[in-house]
C-alpha cells in the first residue's frame, strides 16, 4: 500500500493533502552577484549529480519514513524557488528533481540578502502541506554580507525558534585568504538548532563532493565526525 500511495506522488510538486515524510529540506543556494552564470549553472549541475547519488538515494531509503521533501531555492536581494517541494524516495524520483533543476531561468539577482533568504527558507517549510519529521534549512553562500533585510542572527533565532535546523555550506573561493574565515562566521551567525554544522566546500569537483556529504549527513539526522577545520586540512587546500 506505502509503495502504491508513494508511486501516486514521487518526484512530483506535493499535492494539496498533507504528505508525511522524515525530512523536510530546503536547499538554499547562493544567487548573489558575485555568481555569474556559469557558477549558478554548475551549482544546479552538483546538486543534480549529488541527489542522485546511489549513497544519498541509499540514505533517503533508510529513513524512517524511506522519503524526504525537497525543495530548491536560489537567495540573493530577492528568492526564487527553482524547484517546488518533490517528494524523493527512489533514484528515479531523485532523477526527476535533478532535472528539474537544470532548465528554469535565473531568477534571483541583486546583492546580500541572507537574513531574508533564511526567512524565506522557514516560511516556505512552515507552509507546505507536508508534515515532516525533522525540518531543515541548507544554506550555501561565499559571503556573510547583509545589503537588505532583517539582520542574520535575529533571522536566524526566528528560524531556529520555529523548531527548523539550519546548515550551512561555506563556499571557499578564489585562493582568498579571508574565505579561512568564513566557516567560523557561518559557525557564529548561520547555523542553529539541533544537529546543525557548518560543511565547507571549494570550487569544482571539491563543491559536488560536499554537497552529496552534506546531504547524506542531512538525510540521516547525523553531524560531521570532525569540525570544519579539520575537514578544511583534509580536504581544501586554498589558494593553491
Amino acid at each position: 500500500m506505502r509503495s502504491l500511495f508513494l508511486a501516486l506522488i514521487l518526484a512530483t510538486p506535493v499535492a494539496a493533502q498533507q504528505v508525511e515524510t522524515d525530512l523536510e529540506l530546503v536547499l538554499l543556494a547562493d544567487a548573489s552577484g558575485s555568481i555569474d552564470a556559469d557558477e549558478l549553472l554548475f551549482q544546479r549541475q552538483s546538486y543534480a549529480i549529488a541527489i542522485t547519488d546511489p549513497a544519498v538515494v541509499a540514505a533517503i531509503e533508510n529513513t524512517l519514513y524511506g522519503s524526504i521533501a525537497v525543495t530548491y531555492v536560489e537567495w540573493a536581494q530577492n528568492q526564487a524557488t527553482v524547484v517546488d517541494w518533490t517528494i524523493i524516495a527512489d533514484m528515479d524520483s531523485a532523477t526527476r528533481f535533478a532535472e528539474a533543476l537544470i532548465g528554469p531561468p535565473r531568477q534571483a539577482y541583486g546583492r546580500n540578502a541572507i537574513g531574508s533568504a533564511l526567512l524565506f527558507g522557514m516560511e516556505a517549510i512552515e507552509s507546505n502541506d507536508i508534515r515532516g519529521f525533522r525540518r531543515v534549512i541548507d544554506f550555501s553562500g561565499d559571503t556573510l554580507g547583509n545589503s537588505f533585510g532583517p539582520p542574520i542572527t535575529q533571522a536566524r533565532d526566528q528560524v531556529v525558534a520555529n523548531n527548523i535546523t539550519i546548515n550551512a555550506l561555506p563556499i571557499l573561493r578564489d585562493g582568498r585568504s579571508s574565505a579561512m574565515d568564513l566557516p567560523q562566521l557561518y559557525q557564529d551567525n548561520i547555523i542553529g538548532g539541533p544537529m546543525a554544522f557548518v560543511m565547507p566546500a571549494g570550487e569544482g569537483p571539491e563543491f559536488t563532493d560536499a554537497v552529496r556529504r552534506k546531504l547524506i549527513l542531512e538525510i540521516a539526522g547525523t553531524v560531521p565526525q570532525t569540525d570544519y577545520a579539520s575537514l578544511l586540512l583534509e580536504g581544501l587546500q586554498i589558494g593553491e
